[in-house]
Formats: C-alpha cells, sequence, structure tokens
C-alpha cells in the first residue's frame, strides 16, 4: 500500500482538484489517530487487503498532529468527522465514508 501524507490544507484543495480529473476513480483519504487501537487495528486490515494502488490514490491522515485539516475535511466535503475514517471523494463528493470496523475494501470495491 503507497501512503501519500496529507500535510497541509493546500494539498487537501488539490486532492480535492484532482479527484475531478477522469482518469481518476477517486481520491482516498484514511483519517488515523496514533493514539487508538481500533484506528490501529482499521489500518492493519486496510494495509492487508488493499488492492487500488494503480487506480485509487491514498492520503493518509494523521488526525493527531493536523487536526485542521481533519476539521476541513468534514466541512467542505459536508460529512462527520470519525477516526479512523475512510473517504472516497470524486468530483469533489465523497461517494464513500466508513468508520471503525465499517471500513472495508470489500465495500469500497463496489463504489469504484
Amino acid at each position: 500500500m503507497n501512503w501519500l501524507k496529507l500535510e497541509s490544507l493546500a494539498q487537501l484543495n488539490e486532492i480535492i482538484s484532482n479527484s475531478f480529473l477522469p482518469e481518476n476513480k477517486g481520491v482516498a483519504i484514511f483519517k488515523h489517530s496514533t493514539q487508538c487501537p481500533v484506528s490501529f487495528a482499521a489500518k492493519s486490515r486496510l494495509e492487508s487487503t488493499w488492492n487500488f494502488d494503480n487506480e485509487l490514490p491514498v492520503y493518509y491522515l494523521d488526525l493527531i498532529a493536523f487536526r485542521e485539516i481533519s476539521n476541513q475535511i468534514a466541512s467542505e466535503l459536508n460529512i462527520t468527522h470519525q477516526s479512523p475514517q475512510l473517504l472516497v471523494v470524486k468530483d469533489g463528493k465523497c461517494i464513500y465514508n466508513a468508520s471503525h470496523i465499517s471500513i472495508s475494501v470489500k465495500e469500497l470495491e463496489k463504489v469504484i
């Protein structure tokens, strides 16, 4: 799994802009709390089952270090903040939103 770090609001704006590119099936954002065992388990599950490396870029957001970015994501995409949380953005809209034990590659496959 090729994690791309999400560490700035400018980068978030670029990610949302890139979600409009026709060659993209979307852009994934995984919001992770480094202090939460549930978040650690969700991250481990994703890493062991992820099979979208060539079709879906995935960004990793450390919620402890970059909470303001998470707040902006919630505002711009009109979603409720959760942790852990996996989002897929396509054409500027959130087309997949799962948190905690609901995060599933199998369910994600149905969306993209």
